[in-house]
């Protein structure tokens, strides 16, 4: 009879690539009754825009369908029933935009549904816009705002609110009648597992135990470069989940075991350890920083303080600076605008690039290291660091100050 559905979105402009990353569908029967419930996170293939605002992280959205895949499942969930949403013009057009480009032309549209929130000044007549403002004057408690399912669900629950007080049949008969009337043009339907939000953190050493134990022992050019992999991926203190897997898979490709790689995160340990205690005393801050890294190395405090309390580090770090000059490519939304962090990029001296390429760009700072964009990918392909702005701070604070020329026409003469 109805399906209830909202979507989280990269941005409010489907004309202007922004893309599906959340999607949930309850189905009620005509007295508001729930019958099945069905949602996915949608990998939308490109940078994942006002995370703060929805809280899906790229990480999140790796191993979730694209909506292709999910598209003729979602067809089966909506053909037959009238189509419900608050702000259902938001997510109709929405819909038409991700069909459109698999070349679908599907019935949806504000005309063709019901939308609780056009519909609450007949039924809330004190209540505001909003989808939480309308639940509060209807009695109905949203968990988790901003998560697909959640207000799909705090809309099926305003939908029943107003059954309840339309009567029967309901002044929208003819639109419900219409609807199951309505053909839907033929998609195929895939087999599709479902991808939900993590719930928590996963173990941050647990990838470890997917290497080999008893691989042969590879040669110091590997070690080498895996090391380098690692470097890169630790420059911001973290190792994000594509991160992880490009270490996973470069051992996998020359051999590297896991007791190997163990023994060579300790020598890393060991050298961060090292430069830690070269600037002084190790301070409650620094430890505690040390710790999180020994941690996703697969390593604990224990060997953390074994590793501050040897003398030498057991390897040689070449560790990654920035120099005045160095360009840098801003990916993604933070919390301030980008103009601003190019501004400061350029005022530590450093040069602002549009667009990531091989010879040129040096660093790409993203809200998410995860980023799914497509200077990300890139960045990846082209093997250059890609940190938080966080990280970007530090590299800034750490550069050698810019030494400027002298004025023409002036003459130095020492002191």
């Amino acid at each position: 009879m109805y399906a209830v559905i909202d979507l989280e979105t990269t941005g409010l402009r489907p004309n202007r690539r922004d893309r599906v990353v959340e999607l949930a569908v309850v189905h009620l029967d005509s007295t508001g009754k729930v019958e099945q419930e069905w949602s996915t996170l949608v990998n939308p293939g490109c940078d994942l825009g006002p995370q703060r605002v929805h809280g899906i992280r790229a990480a999140d959205v790796l191993d979730a369908p694209s909506f292709q895949e999910i598209a003729g499942i979602l067809r089966s969930l909506l053909t037959g029933r009238i189509l419900v949403a608050h702000n259902l013009w938001f997510d109709a057009m929405f819909l038409q935009a991700e069909y459109d480009r698999l070349g679908v032309t599907v019935p949806v549209g504000p005309e063709l549904g019901l939308c609780t929130m056009q519909l609450a000044p007949l039924y809330l007549p004190a209540a505001g816009r909003s989808l939480r403002d309308c639940c509060a004057h209807a009695g109905i408690h949203i968990d988790r705002p901003h998560q697909a399912l959640d207000d799909a669900r705090a809309a099926a629950g305003l939908l029943r609110y107003y059954l309840d007080r339309a009567g029967t049949p309901p002044p929208w008969q003819d639109r419900l009648e219409a609807a199951a009337r309505t053909p839907w043009p033929p998609l195929p339907t895939v087999p599709v597992v479902p991808v939900q939000r993590r719930s928590g953190a996963e173990a941050p050493h647990a990838w470890l135990s997917s290497l080999g134990a008893q691989l042969p022992r590879v040669g110091s050019e590997q070690e080498e470069a895996y090391l380098a992999l690692l470097d890169r991926a630790l420059l911001d203190r973290h190792l994000s989940v594509t991160e992880t897997r490009e270490l996973q898979e470069f051992a996998a490709r020359v051999g590297l075991g896991r007791a190997q790689a163990r023994e060579l995160h300790r020598n890393y340990l060991a050298t961060l350890a090292a430069e830690a205690r070269a600037s002084g005393a190790v301070t409650h801050a620094e430890y505690v920083e040390l710790v999180e890294v020994a941690c996703q190395l697969g390593l604990t405090a224990a060997d953390l303080d074994r590793a501050l309390a040897a003398e030498q580090p057991a390897i040689r770090r070449n560790r990654f600076t920035l120099a005045p000059g160095d360009e840098v490519v801003f990916t993604g939304q933070s919390d301030e605008p980008r103009e601003v962090w190019e501004e400061r990029a350029r005022a530590a001296g450093l040069t602002v690039g549009v667009a990531v390429t091989k010879r040129r760009t040096r660093l790409v700072v993203a809200a998410d290291p995860d980023s799914l964009s497509t200077k990300a990918r890139l960045a990846r392909r082209y093997g250059i660091p890609i940190v938080d702005f966080v990280t970007l701070v530090r590299l800034m604070a750490e550069m050698p100050e810019r030494v400027s020329p002298p004025l023409r026409g002036t003459e130095y003469s020492p002191a």
